[in-house]
């Protein structure tokens, strides 16, 4: 494990452009600084605008579900940096580093970590992190570079995200748990200081262990 503290991204599928300010700020107060909005949300590139207009010099934003290499430099335009996808395309991936920005695909297979590191990513998305779980990661980390970056994404909660930094991960996304389409503002920022405390606390014992 790093010494850097865990990456937490946060997974605001169904956001919509109103919502987006009031949202990005408590997530910032509470310290979650990446920000993805799937690409199936209403209006996404105007809400990633939107939080890469405000907040862009302190925050990492993009987009999610990018399925489509198309959509690539549409994220860019609207001034995202993060592309994230639930499967592994060299061609997104490809596409994105051409761009200046992170992909962070999704990986469910051994095949698909090693494509996905061919293809050059570093950040890899460990999708449905719930249904594949904590021994198939630390199988693929005694196999990996060191530089491989695993995020689980699926079922995280304040309770399971312990377990998986704990076990090496980076990091993880976090979605319905975190934010849901018209949670009120106060209640998302509760829960990701919640969740970031026990992020840290769970890699400082870590770090403590080794």
């Amino acid at each position: 494990m790093t010494d850097q503290a865990p990456l937490l991204i946060a997974i605001l599928r169904g956001l919509t452009p109103a919502e987006a300010p009031a949202i990005g700020e408590t997530l910032l107060d509470a310290g979650i600084t990446r920000f993805e909005v799937p690409l199936n949300s209403p209006q996404p590139f105007d809400s990633i605008r939107l939080l890469a207009d405000r907040f862009g010099d302190v925050a990492e934003i993009g987009a999610g579900t990018v399925v489509d290499p198309v959509d690539v430099p549409r994220v860019a335009d609207a001034g995202g940096r993060l592309v994230v996808a639930p499967n592994t395309d060299p061609e997104i991936i490809a596409g994105a580093l051409e761009l200046g920005m992170t992909p962070y695909p999704g990986v469910a297979t051994a095949t698909d970590v090693f494509a996905a590191l061919r293809a050059g990513a570093r950040h890899l998305k460990i999708f449905p992190a719930d249904g594949l779980g904590v021994p198939v990661m630390r199988a693929w980390s005694a196999v990996v570079p060191e530089h491989a970056a695993f995020l689980p994404v699926g079922g995280i909660t304040t309770d399971t995200i312990a377990t998986w930094i704990r076990a090496g991960a980076a990091g993880a996304g976090i979605g319905s748990f975190l934010y849901t389409p018209g949670r009120d503002p106060g209640e998302v920022g509760q829960i990701a200081v919640d969740l970031v405390r026990s992020a840290s606390g769970a890699h400082q014992r870590e770090g403590r262990s080794l």
